[in-house]
């Protein structure tokens, strides 16, 4: 029974090593890619590994193109929309967990069938309401819809909202608190969890947003990295080493962001004593 045990464990790991070796291979392609030097980079059969480490590629391709503004662009950005998200998604996910009024549930279901509309097909509307706001070529197209909240964070919320007992809603109204200090001091700190996730999940996809800022920004000066990443692209030429260098820089916050925030949402989850 042991020796069965054992083969199937050893079966189990071999198959995950497996895997995550496949899942690193691209990672690892691009890290030693960015330090080769030109010559290597279309040798056949491709050498993984290169004869010297060129480290000076990533401050070139840094020099190249001035990413320290798209730095400066993409974290505005990122960090203005995701606290917008998290404040506007947490407050009209309260609003349809706790209060009742006519119709909730149907424009609950509305803003559920707005989740299967892609973003291409409001993609020349937006244009032209943003054109008619004069927000075209300004940060404020990434920016501002994030504080109306998005219905999949809405939905998250509000699911975990309803699984927090009701009780402690009429308890702190006996004490004479209101709506919103029932939802600032009892259910924002419960929500702890949800919050870092639904947190994790705009960040990356802000940090990583490409369509949105290509179709809003004009002006170099307003670029986001993912945008910048995309001068490398010549008309005579790809400079691969560059896009590589800056690929490996652009994935450290979201890498980091990840394995930081997934042991917190474990952590919270365990401690809040919240069932569903």
């Amino acid at each position: 029974m042991k020796m069965k045990s054992r083969v199937e464990k050893t079966f189990i790991y071999g198959i995950l090593i497996f895997f995550s070796l496949l899942f690193l291979a691209p990672l690892f392609w691009m890290v030693t890619t960015s330090l080769k030097s030109p010559e290597e980079l279309y040798l056949f059969p491709p050498k993984w590994i290169p004869s010297s480490f060129h480290f000076e590629n990533f401050k070139e391709a840094w020099v190249s193109q001035p990413f320290t503004q798209f730095l400066k662009n993409s974290l505005t950005v990122t960090i203005l929309a995701t606290l917008g998200q998290i404040v506007s998604s947490a407050l009209v996910a309260y609003g349809f967990a706790r209060f009742t009024f006519k119709g909730r549930d149907f424009l609950f279901m509305v803003l559920l069938a707005t989740m299967m509309i892609p973003w291409e097909v409001t993609m020349i509307p937006l244009y032209m309401e943003f054109n008619f706001l004069g927000w075209i070529n300004t940060l404020k197209p990434l920016i501002v819809p994030a504080w109306f909240g998005a219905p999949f964070y809405i939905f998250l919320m509000r699911q975990f909202i309803m699984g927090i007992p009701k009780e402690l809603d009429e308890a702190a109204r006996i004490d004479g608190a209101n709506s919103f200090q029932i939802f600032y001091k009892i259910y924002l700190p419960l929500m702890k969890p949800i919050l870092i996730l639904v947190g994790v999940f705009s960040m990356l996809n802000c940090w990583n947003d490409y369509l949105g800022p290509l179709v809003f920004l004009n002006d170099q000066s307003k670029y986001t990295l993912t945008l910048g990443l995309a001068q490398f692209k010549g008309m005579f030429g790809v400079d691969m080493e560059g896009i590589m260098a800056i690929t490996f820089l652009i994935s450290i916050p979201p890498l980091i962001l990840f394995f930081a925030a997934q042991r917190y949402i474990v952590d919270d989850v365990s401690k809040s004593g919240v069932k569903g």
